[in-house]
């Protein structure tokens, strides 16, 4: 859906700005039409069921008929409307903001004179913007509103979900140490492996220096978490309350500096004499290079002759 508006003079248009896009438009009106139609007949048959124990089957045809055909038409208004609920889930942090200050300055207004008024207003945004932490945790939480609608910039400028342009769902988000963590629920056509390789992207979008991306659930794929760094809290300087203990007065003790040696010095060992065995004594063998046939006795009968 987009709204323009008409020509102006001197051959100038104006930009049109886009609420839903076209791709989306479309997918939730053909969904919306398959859920009145799915939801009409289910509901109606069951409902002319469960009337015909009671009346006649061509009443109760009439009578589920009379059911069936408005809750499809509640099920066509639900789909119909869910990109624009969608749309106000966005930014439904924003809204509720304004609505609570836009009230509370109204009330105040009617109640109080205008320099009761103005006192009150001063203290609520001076106070908070004086105090470190105050600021610190204002700006935090800030960055973390910025976030939510840069990633869906994210998603629907170069991260494609599906054929129907279904965006993820982006559901909260909280100020970390280091930036800040959103959590995301993936439509169907997206996974986590498709994030990991746009993080550089996602993290330029993101006025980030690096971004990543884990899942935040076992059991469901679907169910990611975002860490957005912006700064590094390792390298940072710490004052520490040692430092007001130690008297500056105090003089340095010089400390011996070891010796360390350059090479190994190890005392003199005497090297084990090693004495080896006897080795037996090799039988000699023939002219012909064969060994001699050990005798069993004395009296046996020499056999080297006939060799």
């Amino acid at each position: 859906m987009s709204k323009s508006s008409p020509r102006r003079p001197f051959g100038r248009n104006t930009a049109t700005v886009t609420v839903i896009e076209a791709k989306v438009h479309r997918s939730s009106a053909r969904n919306a039409r398959l859920a009145f139609v799915l939801t009409a007949v289910i509901v109606g048959l069951l409902s002319a069921v469960v009337a015909a124990s009671s009346i006649h089957p061509i009443l109760a045809v009439f009578v589920g008929a009379l059911i069936g055909v408005p809750t499809g038409g509640l099920a066509w208004v639900l789909v119909r409307i869910w990109p624009v609920i969608r749309l106000l889930w966005w930014w439904s942090t924003e809204i509720v903001l304004s609505v609570l200050l836009l009230t509370f300055w109204v009330q105040l207004a009617n109640h109080t004179p205008t320099v009761v008024t103005l006192t009150v207003v001063a203290l609520v945004v001076g106070v908070p913007a004086a105090i470190p932490a105050a600021r610190r945790q204002a700006i935090a939480w800030t960055w973390c509103l910025i976030v939510r609608h840069r990633l869906r910039v994210c998603f629907a400028q170069f991260i494609i979900a599906n054929q129907s342009g279904s965006l993820p769902l982006i559901l909260w988000a909280r100020p970390t140490p280091v930036g800040e963590r959103v959590w995301v629920y993936l439509r169907p056509g997206l996974s986590m492996a498709d994030l990991e390789g746009r993080l550089d992207k996602i993290a330029v979008t993101c006025h980030a220096s690096t971004a990543l991306v884990e899942r935040a659930s076992d059991g469901n794929a679907a169910y990611l978490r975002f860490d957005i760094k912006r700064r590094e809290v390792l390298t940072a300087q710490v004052n520490s309350p040692l430092v007001d203990v130690i008297n500056p007065d105090t003089p340095t003790a010089d400390r011996p500096t070891p010796v360390i040696p350059t090479a190994l010095d190890l005392p003199d060992v005497d090297a084990p004499t090693i004495t080896l065995p006897a080795q037996p004594k090799k039988p000699a063998t023939t002219a012909n290079g064969s060994k001699p046939a050990a005798s069993s006795a004395t009296d046996a009968e020499d056999v080297s002759d006939w060799i």
